[in-house]
């Protein structure tokens, strides 16, 4: 059967690129390093509910960050206004988020899950973080438009998709249910499952 052309898709109040169904995805850590923590001109996309819960529990991480990110964190706070006028993580000298911390490895990590999978906090670093390659935009009338952003220093994250054949909606399913709830995620599967039967999908 060929497959059929697959536009935006609408999921209770979402709205997803095809993309979103159809690319597979998985981080390989141990090729990346993490480096989208410390690659870009701009931090992490972040709200105003997660700015309040970051800093509660800054003194929990302080440890793990380097003395110029404590510094940047005491002059400049956990966030700031981008010159697109949205919130972001602080960043350290023009690109590393503030919250990034390395293994032995070499490998950046974030402070703020380091800490969580740990269990010294329970709250979890920036949904866009948690998200990516899956990008947020909210509309208005309480509509919500979520898009598959490419990155070249991805590019293993595809690749690892590849071979375990796992599409990105799934890779994510952990923070799409944190993000829109268990519910929203049931109905996505369903939609899933109804375009493969409809010729959409493969």
């Amino acid at each position: 059967m060929t497959k059929k052309s697959l536009g935006i898709i609408q999921v209770g109040n979402v709205l997803l690129s095809a993309d979103c169904l159809q690319e597979v995805f998985a981080c390989d850590l141990g090729v990346c390093r993490g480096t989208c923590c410390v690659e870009g001109d701009a931090g992490a996309p972040i709200t105003l509910d997660e700015i309040m819960a970051i800093e509660d529990i800054v003194t929990e991480i302080e440890a793990d960050l380097s003395p110029e990110a404590r510094r940047v964190i005491a002059e400049q706070g956990v966030a700031y206004t981008d010159c697109d006028g949205e919130l972001v993580t602080s960043i350290v000298r023009g690109k590393d988020c503030v919250f990034t911390c390395y293994d032995e490895q070499g490998t950046c990590l974030c402070a703020i899950e380091k800490a969580q999978r740990e269990g010294r906090i329970t709250v979890a670093k920036p949904i866009s973080c948690w998200l990516y390659p899956l990008r947020i935009k909210a509309f208005k009338g309480g509509l919500f438009g979520v898009n598959y952003h490419r990155w070249d220093i991805c590019r293993c994250g595809i690749e690892r998709g590849k071979k375990l054949r796992l599409p990105v909606y799934r890779f994510l399913k952990e923070p799409l249910i944190a993000r829109f709830g268990a519910e929203w995620y049931a109905e996505l599967e369903q939609t899933v499952t109804d375009l493969k039967e409809q010729g959409y999908l493969e």
